[in-house]
């Protein structure tokens, strides 16, 4: 599980991405944008993102990686899923909310502190491993997050659309582009 927080190192590796990338993917959706530097930071850490590789990417890369965290699993399978999937630390220990809400995403911002807020409250029994039936369990134990879930769903492809905004008119702060 991944309970790092996130601070800038003098060790960020600059990933690059050429403009042909970034043409094809901007004919995609929003979502396939922000995953074309997503996966290029994944591809950095080998797809294994951990204490020891954390300082290879910066704020701002952190930031974007955790958005896609967070639409896939709450996307998926709520925020029970992203908590057991290793990721609560990572989004809510980090200023997340705080990164979405300077990319113009305030109302997924909003999502995200109240999610903390259960996360907090409630970290030692949404983190400890579980058997298949208890991870079921827990998504009666946590129905709080089902408002948290179903608001996310009804903004999630303008909030979506606006943090790909911020990426592609700030491309030098998530990559070199080439």
């Amino acid at each position: 599980m991944l309970y790092i927080c996130v601070i800038n190192s003098i060790d960020t590796i600059m990933i690059q991405i050429s403009e042909k990338q970034i043409a094809e993917a901007l004919l995609k959706d929003n979502i396939d944008y922000i995953k074309l530097y997503t996966d290029a930071y994944l591809a950095e850490v080998d797809g294994d993102l951990n204490a020891n590789n954390m300082g290879m990417l910066d704020g701002y890369q952190h930031a974007l990686l955790a958005y896609r965290f967070i639409h896939e699993e709450v996307g998926h399978g709520g925020f029970v899923q992203l908590i057991q999937n290793g990721y609560g630390g990572y989004i809510f220990d980090n200023p997340t909310a705080k990164a979405l809400k300077i990319f113009g995403a305030e109302k997924t911002s909003k999502i995200i502190y109240k999610a903390k807020e259960i996360f907090d409250a409630n970290r030692a029994q949404l983190e400890r491993d579980t058997t298949d039936e208890e991870f079921n369990a827990m998504y009666v134990d946590f129905e709080e997050f089902d408002v948290l879930e179903e608001q996310f769903y009804a903004i999630e492809q303008e909030q979506t659309a606006i943090i790909a905004k911020f990426v592609d008119e700030n491309r030098s702060l998530f990559a070199d582009i080439v």
